[in-house]
């Protein structure tokens, strides 16, 4: 698996802001990649060194789309929370 389709974009919201604060990072990852492809992919593309790496598959949600509103189920996704031990990210680097 290539290092650009294990990690397919950072979750930013209130509660990953706030976890931030204390060196938590989360992404959604490729649900095939395992806690090894995730730690080395964060280790080379951002310079930092991570400590820990959870994973959660959050179930898809049956969403009523169509003119018709058939229900039809969303995927499912990988979500990984990476505790760092030196080093940031800079989710917002500056232009």
């Amino acid at each position: 698996m290539k290092i650009t389709e294990i990690i397919l974009k950072p979750i930013i919201t209130e509660k990953t802001s706030q976890l931030s604060q204390k060196k938590v990072y989360t992404f959604e990852v490729n649900t095939k990649a395992d806690k090894d492809n995730v730690a080395g992919t964060l280790e080379t593309l951002f310079k930092v060194k991570v400590g820990s790496v959870k994973t959660i598959i959050r179930k898809g949600k049956i969403k009523r789309v169509g003119r018709k509103l058939i229900p039809k189920q969303r995927p499912d996704k990988k979500i990984a929370y990476v505790t760092l031990l030196e080093g940031t990210i800079d989710l917002f680097p500056q232009a």
